[in-house]
């Protein structure tokens, strides 16, 4: 890691629809019901509504509002979404536009790694100039979904998270992060122009779960920690099962673990971002405490990082 500059989340904002769809209300338009959504999936409901741009948007305005910040003193929008309102634009600019902030924009598309992607990109930034960020993960799924496909549909929901990064003399919070993709398992999980959300289940299942620990086990030993130092995980919240099953493979006690799957469903790009301000809210996650972010998504790609939580 280069140490010359850094940077810190200085605030935080989610935002979600007011409209809350539970297991039951599922089942009375499609052969489900709830204790077999909460067992296979371990979501009990989900927002839905609203869009990517709207969403994202009132999550940075309450991020800038947390951080004490005002439009004009950010630099640039990175939003990761891989539902975005349009082919063209960027839903970014959208954003931009909607916030007042005079900086630049751009989307990250890495699917449900995009938060921790962007994450890694915006410190990127900070290192060579950038004073202030902001970084959003924003999706709204049910968009792309057929809601008479069971598979699907139990999974998804929609939903925002934001935070302002701001520049530091020093290392900062980052310690390591780590990307990867593979895409010869494009087919796995897909949504063509036009289409639905696809996935296959059971092979994202094995495959998810090998390459979020591979890629957290080496973001825990590039930030020199060892999974014993990690004192909070915060994971893509796309299945219990898998949540479950990561934590069993690298030896980290489910309590550490961040879940807020129960709630929101698979929000991809906003998982991460929903289940840290979640933690943030709760007092889970303090000044100086390893936190370890990790997520995968179609591409198929991954992404790990390790912070520092206040640098």
């Amino acid at each position: 890691m280069l140490t010359g500059r850094g940077g810190v989340v200085t605030g935080w904002g989610i935002a979600v629809p007011d409209k809350v769809v539970t297991n039951d209300d599922l089942s009375a338009t499609m052969d489900t019901n709830d204790a077999w959504i909460v067992e296979r999936t371990g979501i009990r409901e989900r927002r839905i509504g609203g869009t990517t741009s709207g969403l994202a948007i009132e999550a940075g305005r309450r991020a800038l509002e947390h951080a004490g910040r005002t439009p004009d003193e950010i630099d640039a929008v990175v939003l990761a979404t891989t539902t975005p309102d349009a082919i063209v634009p960027g839903t970014s600019a959208t954003v931009q536009d909607g916030l007042g902030i005079a900086g630049g924009a751009f989307d990250v598309n890495a699917a449900c790694s995009g938060f921790v992607y962007g994450l890694s990109v915006a410190h990127g930034l900070l290192a060579i100039g950038a004073r202030r960020l902001l970084l959003i993960g924003a999706d709204t799924l049910s968009r792309i979904t057929d809601w008479d496909d069971r598979s699907v549909a139990v999974l998804v929901g929609d939903g925002a998270g934001a935070v302002v990064l701001e520049a530091v003399d020093g290392p900062g919070q980052l310690l390591s992060w780590n990307v990867g993709a593979d895409g010869s398992l494009r087919h796995l999980l897909k949504c063509d122009h036009g289409g639905y959300l696809y996935m296959d289940g059971k092979e994202i299942f094995r495959k998810a779960v090998r390459v979020l620990v591979d890629s957290a086990l080496q973001a825990v030993s590039e930030a020199g920690l060892t999974i014993d130092d990690i004192d909070l995980m915060v994971p893509h919240q796309a299945n219990l099962r898998i949540i479950t099953a990561a934590c069993q493979r690298l030896g980290i006690p489910e309590d550490k673990a961040v879940m807020v799957i129960d709630r929101y469903g698979n929000t991809s790009s906003a998982s991460i971002p929903l289940a840290l301000v979640d933690a943030l809210e709760t007092g889970r996650l303090e000044k100086g405490a390893n936190v370890l972010l990790t997520g995968f998504g179609g591409g198929m790609t991954w992404a790990s990082a390790v912070l520092r939580w206040g640098g």
